[in-house]
């Protein structure tokens, strides 16, 4: 019987979790989220997953732990809440802030240059509607400024942008923050690095876009639900903000899965992507953000720790 079983395991992730796994432990993998994989009972006391996989709610009284390998935790709080069980509960919060702030400075640059457009065009060499704007003294303001986003300040002041900082708790002395209304008016990019909370659901709405510049640049890599997409679009169409990049979505585990299997639906979120995914001002990425080789490393190496540190302590190193 396996020991652990990890869902959502994608091709070179599964092999540097084997590669790091010890020879006493017994795991299975695969790339499918719980729902697309058919089992109807948990394969391992031990279940590792990312953030796409909806736990089957007869699953919490057969559980002993889950892992799961991402920055937030909000899905395993919402399960937790759900079942009224004390599963033991652990998170990876340090292994890919950089690579994750390293994207969204990639999409802002690639929306501010009109790189999908340039790519389009190459096959007639034409430059024509292809004129783009530069990173420099832009005005970037991050929303969010825990580990990903103190990165991107970081990285915008090294592209000598005008950084300022969003958030409740201001911990960086170095940080210029700002009201969230400011930042709205000042932004020529925003930048949102968000945990999930109830609170903050549906942040970036209708009435914050009403405060904001006619060229701006937004841009999603931390979770859906903070700007859905259902809401951008009308934004996009009218043309109250000049781009979006999202690597992130509401209602993602529906929507990834639909992707997949070519069965979207007609939900208001399934149809604005559909929509997004052709137009020429919207980058959609499949939230990769954290995708590097340094990345997976660290996550696959934090994710044997933490799995090796509750069989022998019966508790998470990094628990929720």
């Amino acid at each position: 019987m396996n020991s652990v079983y990890f869902f959502e395991a994608f091709e070179e992730e599964e092999a540097l979790l084997r590669k790091c796994m010890p020879s006493n432990i017994n795991a299975g993998f695969t790339w499918k989220t719980i729902q697309e994989s058919g089992h109807d009972l948990s394969p391992a006391p031990i279940i590792s997953t990312r953030t796409q996989s909806i736990y089957p709610e007869h699953w919490a009284d057969k559980l002993e732990a889950i892992i799961s390998r991402s920055t937030g935790f909000e899905h395993l709080l919402a399960y937790r809440i759900k079942t009224n069980t004390p599963i033991k509960m652990g998170y990876l919060p340090l292994y890919c802030h950089r690579a994750v702030a390293e994207q969204a400075i990639m999409l802002t640059m690639a929306l501010l240059r009109k790189l999908t457009l340039q790519t389009r065009q190459f096959n007639r060499f034409e430059r024509d509607g292809l004129t783009g704007s530069e990173l420099q003294h832009k005005n970037l303001v991050v929303y969010g400024i825990g580990n990903i986003g103190y990165e991107l300040v970081k990285i915008g002041r090294g592209l000598d942008m005008k950084v300022f900082g969003v958030d409740i708790i201001k911990k960086h002395d170095s940080v210029k923050y700002v009201s969230p209304l400011e930042g709205a008016k000042l932004a020529d990019v925003v930048i949102c690095a968000m945990n999930l909370t109830e609170e903050n659901k549906k942040y970036f709405n209708e009435d914050y876009f009403e405060n904001v510049k006619a060229s701006l640049i937004f841009i999603n890599i931390s979770r859906g639900e903070i700007s859905p997409s259902a809401i951008l679009l009308p934004i996009l169409e009218n043309r109250k903000i000049a781009g979006v990049a999202l690597d992130v979505f509401d209602h993602e585990k529906s929507i990834s899965v639909g992707l997949r299997s070519g069965k979207m639906g007609d939900s208001a979120e399934a149809l604005a992507v559909q929509k997004m995914m052709v137009m020429e001002n919207v980058i959609l990425t499949p939230h990769n953000a954290f995708n590097t080789a340094e990345s997976v490393e660290r996550k696959c190496i934090q994710t044997i720790e933490q799995l090796i540190f509750f069989i022998e302590n019966n508790k998470f190193k990094w628990q929720v």
